[in-house]
């Protein structure tokens, strides 16, 4: 598993649309933490667009590498060794050299220019989210052999937990507006990895206002410290379960 996940790691590193990806990240955090004078929107600003890139590249980035491995996949799994360890291997290298990428492109400017708590909680934001991303990447992969198709169900995640997801909310929201619905929508919120990585990072500025409202109940009901645990393991917990799915369909799949 680990000599597959290195292999990948490094092919992965090599690709040109990683480059450009490392390239964007770093230009765009750099021109927004160094010319912005207030550090906390300029951590919002550079949050927007992170919730935005890294999702959409993770998965669709991700889902091409799959289809492009088939080959690589077919060879190893004719080998004597468990279809575990490859599926494994190929997740921890697309989720390693991503997140590399991800650290590289931001984590530098970060480091130089936000605060402390502010900065490591939106780069932990984008490493949870290309874990998560990936996993759901592997899972759109190998639920059809049409690269086409695969290709679309990744990329209509992307567009469900980016734009579809808070209209449901803000439906909900308004329409449930004069019954106790707070914890409901605190539930709700959780089930949006894109929202809650949001979330996760507001909740480290003070800038109660701009939570907006699933961000203000969730602070309300489990605190600033218990509110980031929670998010955290949820992530976790989001970058799971679709990859073991995938592993499970992975598994049964006819080669």
């Amino acid at each position: 598993m680990h000599k597959i996940a290195k292999f990948i790691f490094f092919d992965i590193l090599k690709n040109k649309m990683i480059l450009v990806y490392t390239l964007f990240l770093f230009i765009i955090s750099w021109a927004i933490l160094g010319l912005e004078s207030n550090p906390s929107k300029a951590t919002l600003n550079l949050l927007n667009i992170v919730l935005l890139v890294v999702p959409l590249l993770s998965i669709v980035f991700s889902t091409i590498y799959v289809y492009n491995s088939s080959q690589f996949i077919e060879l190893l799994s004719s080998q004597p060794i468990p279809r575990n360890r490859i599926w494994s291997g190929l997740f921890l290298g697309l989720s390693f050299s991503q997140i590399m990428a991800f650290l590289v492109g931001c984590g530098f400017p970060i480091v130089l220019y936000s605060s402390i708590e502010t900065g490591f909680s939106l780069i932990i934001a984008g490493v949870l989210l290309t874990l998560v991303f990936v996993s759901f990447a592997m899972l759109a992969a190998i639920s059809s052999k049409d690269r086409a198709k695969g290709i679309g169900i990744a990329i209509f995640i992307w567009i469900f937990f980016n734009i579809i997801y808070d209209g449901i909310l803000l439906i909900l929201m308004f329409q449930f507006a004069d019954y106790p619905i707070e914890k409901i929508m605190a539930v709700l919120s959780a089930l949006n990895p894109v929202g809650l990585s949001r979330i996760f990072v507001q909740l480290q500025l003070d800038v109660s206002a701009m939570l907006g409202y699933s961000g203000a109940i969730f602070k309300e009901i489990f605190g600033t410290g218990k509110g980031l645990g929670i998010s955290v393991i949820i992530l976790l917990l989001w970058s799971a379960f679709p990859f073991l799915i995938s592993l499970i369909k992975f598994n049964k799949k006819d080669l």
